[in-house]
């Protein structure tokens, strides 16, 4: 059981992108990413159930486009009849998506019972209850805005040799991002707008300069500094503070981007399922 004593609202999102064909979606016929099966579950139940058996996260909503294509799903369909998870629509892009996503909870929890706020995505396919308690753990020990889960290059290179991950590379070592993310208040909102290019600043550089400054993504380049400090100055441009979570978890950063990492994922879960 969690440690923590409030549950953190849980926000899934789920949306596909607009005027593109997911080959992992196309590839079983499925309208979305999330909702192909892996390792004989639908990938999307096993991001509920990671949060559900965390004992820290209730409500979970799900940010969609349309509720009926979680209905395709009979175990989905049964979580939202008998209120497990909940709905709120997607919106044009991963920043939109949030905020309106957060306005649409806030609305319907009220402010106060809202936050905190955990947010993370459909194809975490590996990601565990172990994982989500660990990081709120940490996370709600804190006083930052927002929390960024982080595993670092070592951990996850000693068991997996070749996970096609992108690193961030400073001067304290690599680093890989969990899409698991703690927004504590609406102030931490003015920072989501970062992610109007959709995210993904280790396999696009110049978005670092883009959206966090001149120094930052100097000092990212020359590998100048920390992990965690380069977040803190990240954070301080943005007005917020921003903190580096180290999870202990090597699947923690792997999720299901392309067919190459579902074929991985798939492995993991079966190896991992079969112990």
């Amino acid at each position: 059981m969690s440690k923590t004593k409030k549950p953190v609202t849980g926000l899934i999102l789920a949306a596909g992108r607009a005027g593109i064909v997911d080959p992992v979606a196309a590839s079983q016929n499925k309208s979305h990413k999330c909702l192909v099966e892996i390792a004989g579950r639908i990938m999307l139940e096993r991001v509920v159930d990671s949060l559900m058996q965390s004992g820290g996260v209730q409500p979970i909503f799900v940010s969609i486009e349309d509720e009926a294509a979680l209905r395709t799903v009979p175990t989905l369909a049964q979580w939202l009849d008998d209120g497990t998870i909940r709905v709120v629509k997607s919106a044009r892009n991963l920043a939109d998506s949030v905020i309106s996503g957060i306005q649409q909870i806030e609305k319907e929890l009220g402010p106060d019972a809202a936050w905190p706020i955990v947010v993370t995505t459909g194809d975490n396919a590996l990601q565990t209850p172990g994982m989500v308690q660990d990081f709120l753990d940490q996370s709600l020990a804190s006083d930052s805005d927002i929390a960024m889960a982080f595993t670092r290059d070592d951990v996850v290179l000693q068991e997996h040799p070749e996970p096609g991950l992108a690193f961030h590379r400073l001067k304290d070592g690599g680093f890989s991002a969990n899409n698991l993310y703690l927004l504590r208040s609406a102030n931490s909102l003015s920072a989501v707008n970062v992610f109007r290019s959709g995210g993904q600043f280790g396999k696009r550089h110049m978005r670092i300069l883009k959206s966090f400054g001149v120094l930052p993504f100097i000092l990212y380049k020359m590998k100048a500094t920390t992990g965690a400090k380069l977040l803190a100055r990240i954070g301080r441009n943005l007005g917020i503070k921003l903190e580096m979570i180290l999870s202990p978890f090597a699947d923690g950063p792997i999720d299901v981007d392309n067919m190459g990492s579902y074929t991985l994922c798939e492995a993991i879960l079966k190896k991992r399922e079969a112990q």
